[in-house]
């Protein structure tokens, strides 16, 4: 299991452009990669779960990935965050 935290610095927080990129990101992978922010649990592969969160600036996200391709996917993810300057 993958596990990371980030720091959401973008000043519209995760609206709907970057979430999009983020769900697109996450698609391409099988494992099961689900977005944590005050204390509810989204799977990122859904823009409706993503965007029903209200992550704005300033906000503390988990991202939690398993699966066969659990690092590239990872790897995936945190590529989008910083491509997007979505955070830290």
């Amino acid at each position: 299991m993958q596990k990371k935290d980030f720091h959401i610095t973008a000043e519209t927080g995760i609206h709907a452009r970057p979430a999009t990129m983020l769900v697109q990101s996450a698609s391409k992978y099988e494992s099961d990669i689900m977005l944590e922010y005050n204390g509810k649990s989204v799977n990122l592969k859904s823009i409706m779960g993503v965007m029903s969160l209200g992550v704005g600036q300033g906000a503390d996200v988990t991202i939690t990935i398993e699966g066969n391709d659990e690092e590239e996917a990872m790897e995936g993810i945190v590529a989008t965050m910083a491509s997007e300057g979505l955070g830290e």
